[in-house]
């Protein structure tokens, strides 16, 4: 690189912390994990390197951004070639890169019994602009105001996506109107314990109680992420669809933590259940890091969205684009979804080892490549610890593991790993947790 292209950087962690201190507002400086700053410098599918040379394993995919691995070749390279060539184009104008990945988008979805469902999609720049936008979708195609959520599920920042996230501290003054909270179908901890029946009865209790009994939708994650990584139990994704349904809303699939193959079964969480749904949000690791969003819904219910206009400066960026059509190819070629499903089996069941040696764990769970250990201070009342687990996680730092503390009480350590994580990283993995709970006497 030369003098006139080079930028200056300083990688010290100290001065690094000090800019941010400084320079980043209030609202940008809360979300760090850890009690003392880290940078990072390097990463290399499921390995990160700090700026002092420690090696980390990625157990958290940079928020689940890095699906198929960090700076993946083929995807980097995809970037580049289009980069250089044209770095962003309007879709106020035509570019084959975004077409070419809407066609090869609308193909990994379900075509129905009769093969006969057409998928259209709208590129974002983000899961929250998407959430945002599936919102505006379902109220224009349904005519109907009212959403349904799940409480402890988290669909974005933006002061519409906020609005349907059941998460106190997530949740902001200004957020928009018209949203009913059903319970979540905890199996763990749910206020109506195991089953999918009870919860369901909470939609049409929710429907004829706090809405004018039409609505537009109920979004719901395949497995709940920032939540706890919640899986919704067999039975929950096809009946709220059904209920929601016959009081003429939209079954609206939020697969931004759990699509892409994440779960290991099904390219996308919802296929679990076998729901088809009429609205699907997607993001993080729809770029590999590339920021890039994406709702893919049927096409005539997107057809009344033509009458207005709606544009997102980014949507469709080519480059973007670019690293999406490779990340698709990638999870085929390098076939991660069966992967994602045979390393998670082989970690949750070191997980449920864990559990029987550490008395703080209350439970383990997930499917695939998302996987969650609960700390409780009793097994027996569920009492959630948060103090243990932000104990626990900050050992893992020394052991070299990388994940967040997740769930309503912050009781919960979460790990979604890019996809590449191997049956070589499992040993490492459980034997680091271990050693993180062990230091704890």
């Amino acid at each position: 690189m030369n003098d006139e292209t080079h930028l200056n950087i300083d990688w010290s962690t100290e001065a690094t912390a000090a800019r941010r201190d400084t320079y980043y507002a209030a609202s940008q400086q809360k979300f760090v994990p850890f009690k003392d700053p880290i940078v990072f410098k390097k990463g290399s599918m499921q390995y990160l390197w700090d700026a002092e040379g420690n090696k980390y394993t990625d157990l958290l995919g940079m928020n689940v951004c890095i699906s198929v691995g960090h700076s993946h070749p083929r995807v980097v390279s995809a970037a580049m070639e289009q980069a250089q060539e044209l770095t962003h184009c309007t879709t106020m104008f035509h570019h084959p890169v975004p077409a070419h990945f809407a066609e090869e988008f609308a193909a990994t979805m379900p075509k129905g019994k009769d093969d006969n469902i057409e998928w259209v999609v709208h590129f974002t720049n983000s899961g929250s602009e998407a959430v945002d936008l599936a919102m505006a979708v379902a109220r224009t195609f349904t005519g109907n105001l009212d959403l349904l959520a799940l409480r402890s599920g988290y669909h974005g920042p933006t002061s519409g996506a906020q609005s349907i996230t059941g998460i106190a501290n997530f949740r902001h003054p200004g957020m928009s109107g018209n949203v009913a909270f059903v319970p979540e179908p905890n199996q763990y901890r749910g206020i109506f314990g195991k089953g999918a029946d009870p919860y369901l009865d909470e939609i049409d209790q929710t429907i004829r109680a706090a809405t004018t009994g039409r609505v537009a939708g109920i979004f719901v994650e395949s497995v709940q992420g920032y939540g706890g990584i919640i899986e919704m139990p067999k039975g929950y994704m096809s009946g709220a669809a059904e209920r929601v349904r016959a009081a003429g809303g939209l079954y609206i699939a939020d697969e931004v933590q759990s699509g892409f193959g994440r779960t290991g079964d099904n390219m996308w969480g919802f296929e679990a259940d076998g729901v088809i749904p009429d609205i699907v949000v997607m993001a993080k690791g729809i770029g590999n890091g590339f920021p890039l969003g994406a709702v893919v819904t049927q096409k005539h219910i997107a057809a009344p969205m033509a009458e207005k206009f709606m544009f997102h400066t980014y949507g469709a960026n080519p480059t973007c684009c670019a690293a999406g059509r490779a990340v698709l190819a990638v999870i085929r070629d390098e076939k991660l979804q069966p992967n994602a499903k045979n390393v998670g089996n082989a970690l949750l069941a070191r997980l449920k080892d864990l559990q029987d040696k550490h008395k703080a764990i209350g439970d383990v769970r997930g499917r695939g490549l998302m996987l969650a250990i609960e700390m409780v201070k009793d097994r027996k009342t569920k009492e959630p610890d948060p103090e243990t687990t932000a104990a626990v996680f900050e050992n893992c730092r020394e052991s070299g593991l990388i994940l967040s503390k997740s769930g309503q009480y912050q009781s919960v350590l979460r790990m979604v790993p890019p996809l590449c994580l191997s049956m070589d990283d499992v040993d490492t993995v459980a034997n680091g947790l271990d050693r993180a709970f062990s230091a704890l006497r």
